[in-house]
């Protein structure tokens, strides 16, 4: 009888302590886990301007760890209210594009871990701007070594024959041939590329040579033929000549082109 009783006893004690071992381990756990809790709302920071990049961070948070955390991107009216959910926004930055534009933007974190999961949401950013406009362009481009490619060259820019040479210098009315150089600048550089037109007025004078291009130096040599018309009278004493610059695939009367009417001396 006392050694049964005696069995009985210790199996008690075993099972209290079983008991009492599970709720210490199980109370200790249960007490420090807990789901996450913001401390600090998320910001968000960059310049609100259309084109710029927005960059939040999610505030601080307590809560047992691991804690994972997401991002919602939301456009809000321009009081910050109204926010309807950016679709794809969902990383911790955002390039503001032209929709936004007139509004504010917040910045929704969620936190999450296997206790549960909780959400936060920044204040409002200031109203987002429209994307400032450039400057006009003044039609040039870059020039290099004083010469500037007729294709860096734009409208309100224009071409300018600014120089003319010509062979013989003094023209007479024997003169069979005449070589006539001509210089064409814009933006302050020589113009390497334009086409130059040019031919004698009236008509039927000299020979109409094809337009040429100009060199990097800015300079185009045509060289002219004389025919019948020349001389247009016994009594002239100038070869008028009408000369015209272009840029290729522009209209001839438009775009950037010039043109200018020069003359040369002519003696009998």
């Amino acid at each position: 009888m006392k050694k049964t009783m005696k069995l009985a006893l210790v199996s008690v004690a075993a099972v209290v302590a079983v008991v009492t071992s599970g709720l210490v381990v199980g109370s200790g756990d249960a007490a420090l886990a807990t789901a996450p809790n913001n401390t600090n709302p998320p910001t968000i920071t960059g310049t609100p301007e259309e084109g710029k990049t927005l960059t939040a961070s999610r505030g601080m948070w307590g809560g047992t760890d691991p804690i994972s955390y997401g991002y919602a991107w939301k456009r809000c009216d321009s009081d910050g209210g109204s926010c309807a959910s950016i679709s794809g926004a969902k990383g911790n930055t955002y390039v503001l594009k032209a929709v936004d534009a007139g509004n504010t933007l917040r910045i929704t974190v969620t936190a999450k871990n296997s206790d549960g999961s909780k959400q936060a949401t920044s204040v409002p950013t200031s109203v987002v701007k429209a994307a400032a406009s450039p400057p006009p362009s003044n039609g040039c481009g870059k020039s290099s070594g004083g010469s500037i490619g007729i294709g860096e060259i734009t409208s309100p820019a224009r071409l300018l024959i600014d120089q003319t040479q010509v062979s013989p210098s003094t023209i007479s009315f024997g003169t069979e041939t005449v070589t006539a150089r001509f210089h064409v600048t814009a933006c302050g550089a020589s113009v390497q590329g334009a086409l130059l037109y040019v031919t004698a007025v009236p008509y039927n004078q000299f020979s109409i040579p094809n337009e040429q291009a100009t060199g990097s130096d800015g300079w185009a040599t045509l060289e002219f033929r004389q025919v019948g018309g020349f001389p247009a009278s016994q009594k002239q004493t100038l070869l008028v000549m009408f000369a015209r610059a272009r840029k290729a695939g522009e209209n001839v009367l438009g775009g950037i082109s010039t043109r200018r009417l020069v003359s040369f001396r002519v003696t009998r």
